[in-house]
């Protein structure tokens, strides 16, 4: 039967620079939809964060460029937490699946890998 689960994952880039942005927004999503064997019809939504020290484009423009213009994408900032991880992005997709809550691949990339290093061991 399937349910409505939501998968999480983060990346990290080196420069606050659009294109950056851009293409590891892709690489996250992309990722997260692969080990999940996501299709499109599956998705119900997207919130994406960022660090307040990544301002150079809204991640939710890089999931349009993946051909997901139909899915509601909300961004928005993450809190500043002193000695947080920072030019961080973080996804959480809501899907339907068949897959219980064990079996759903979490996805942290680059310098997000430390976010949480109990998926990471996990998922990967």
């Amino acid at each position: 039967m399937k349910r409505i689960r939501a998968v999480r994952g983060a990346i990290t880039v080196e420069r606050n620079e659009r294109e950056e942005v851009l293409l590891a927004t892709k690489e996250l999503a992309t990722g997260i939809m692969e080990r999940n064997q996501i299709e499109e019809e599956d998705l119900v939504s997207a919130v994406i964060t960022v660090t307040p020290d990544v301002t150079a484009a809204f991640p939710a423009e890089a999931l349009r460029q993946l051909g997901l213009t139909n899915l509601p994408v909300l961004d928005a900032l993450e809190m500043k937490v002193p000695g947080s991880l920072g030019l961080c992005i973080r996804v959480m997709i809501h899907f339907y699946t068949d897959l219980s809550l064990e079996d759903i691949q979490h996805v942290y990339l680059r310098g997000a890998k430390k976010l949480r290093p109990d998926w990471v061991e996990r998922c990967n």
